[in-house]
C-alpha cells in the first residue's frame, strides 16, 4: 500500500544527492543545510513512534535540526551551476514542442484521479492507497510518474533529472522550505489557540448572525494572515478554526467542503500580494535578475484583487446550498 511515508523517503534520497554534490563542489554549508533536511525527512516515522512510546528524544533531535536549519540558511550562497547554453536549449524546445507540456499535466490529472477514485484502487485484494493523506499520495506518486514520462520524452538519462533537480534545489535555496515551514506554523498558531482568540475578537468586531459579515470576515481574513504568514496552509488552520467552523459551518449551517475550497482559494490571493512568499514572488525576481525585487508581486496585484472578489462572491452563494 502506497503511503505518504513513501514520498518523504524518495525526498529524503534526493535531498542526500543534493548534499553529496554540494559538498564535492566544496559547498559546505549548503551541503549541511540539505544532508540535515533529509536526515528530518528520513526520520519523521522513527519520531512519530518513539513519542507514541514515550520517548522524547528523537523529537528533541527534531527539535535540534531544525534549530541547525535556521542557523545554516543564512550561511547558504547560491553561486553559480552550470547549465547548457541558451542554443542547445532552445533546440531542445524546438525539437520537443508541446509535448513539453505532457510530463507538467500529468501531476494534476493523476493526482485528481487518486483522489478521487483512489478507494477503488486495489491489486490482489489489497488497496493501493491508504485513505489518510490520499490527495498527498497521489500527488506524490503523479510528480514520480511524470519525470519518468519527462525522462522518455526528452530521451535525457536518469541522472540529468537529478543534476537539475538539485541546480534548482540550490537555487531556491532554503526559500524552498518556507510552505513547508509557514504550514507547520499555522498548525503550531492553531494549537495554541490563536483560533479562539480571533473568534472571540471576530464575535465582538461583525454581526455574527450575519451570513454575509462572517463570511467577508472568513475571507479576508485568509488573505490578510497569508500576506502576514506567506502562505495560505499557515493562515487555513487558523481561520478555519477561528472563524469557519464555529460561525459558519456550526452557525449559519455552510458546506465544510465548499468552505474549505474557496477558503483555500481565497487564501492564495493573499499569496500573490506579499514578499512573505519569498518562493513564489522574490525568488522569481531575483531569478529574472528583474531592477524591482516587488516586479511579480506589482503584475499580480489585479489579478489577486479580481479573484478574491469572485471568490467572496462564490462562497456567499455556494457554501450555504
Amino acid at each position: 500500500m502506497l503511503r505518504i511515508e513513501h514520498a518523504y523517503w524518495l525526498l529524503a534520497l534526493f535531498l542526500t544527492a543534493a548534499a553529496v554534490l554540494n559538498l564535492r563542489e566544496r559547498r559546505a554549508w549548503a551541503a549541511a543545510f540539505w544532508a540535515v533536511l533529509a536526515a528530518l525527512f528520513a526520520g519523521g516515522d522513527a519520531v512519530l513512534a518513539a513519542a507514541h512510546a514515550g520517548d522524547e528524544r528523537p523529537a528533541q533531535l527534531a527539535g535540534l535540526g531544525v534549530i541547525a536549519l535556521a542557523l545554516l540558511a543564512p550561511r547558504m550562497r547560491r553561486g553559480h551551476l552550470p547549465e547548457r547554453d541558451a542554443a542547445a536549449r532552445s533546440a531542445s524546445a524546438a525539437r520537443l514542442g508541446h509535448r513539453l507540456f505532457g510530463p507538467a499535466l500529468l501531476i494534476p490529472l493523476i493526482t485528481a484521479a487518486v483522489a478521487l477514485a483512489g478507494e477503488r484502487i486495489a491489486f490482489g485484494g489489497t488497496r493501493l492507497f491508504a485513505t489518510a493523506q490520499m490527495t498527498l499520495t497521489g500527488l506524490a506518486l503523479s510528480c514520480a510518474i511524470a519525470l519518468l514520462a519527462a525522462l522518455a520524452a526528452t530521451r535525457a538519462p536518469p541522472r540529468a533529472a537529478l543534476g537539475e533537480g538539485r541546480r534548482l534545489l540550490d537555487t531556491m535555496g532554503w526559500a524552498a522550505l518556507l510552505p513547508l515551514v509557514l504550514a507547520a506554523l499555522g498548525g503550531v498558531f492553531a494549537a495554541t489557540g490563536v483560533g479562539d482568540a480571533i473568534a472571540a475578537l471576530t464575535s465582538a468586531a461583525i454581526p455574527v448572525d450575519s451570513r454575509l459579515a462572517c463570511v467577508l470576515a472568513y475571507g479576508l481574513g485568509m488573505v490578510l494572515f497569508t500576506v502576514i504568514m506567506g502562505n495560505a496552509f499557515a493562515a487555513f488552520p487558523v481561520l478555519t478554526a477561528g472563524i469557519g467552523l464555529p460561525l459558519l459551518i456550526l452557525r449559519h449551517g455552510a458546506d465544510p467542503a465548499v468552505l474549505g475550497a474557496l477558503g483555500m482559494l481565497t487564501g492564495y490571493c493573499g499569496t500573490l500580494l506579499t514578499p512573505m512568499a519569498a518562493n513564489f514572488n522574490i525568488v522569481p525576481a531575483a531569478l529574472l535578475e528583474l531592477d524591482d525585487q516587488n516586479g511579480v508581486i506589482r503584475m499580480q496585484v489585479p489579478t489577486a484583487l479580481a479573484l478574491l472578489a469572485v471568490n467572496l462572491v462564490l462562497m456567499y452563494v455556494l457554501v450555504f446550498r
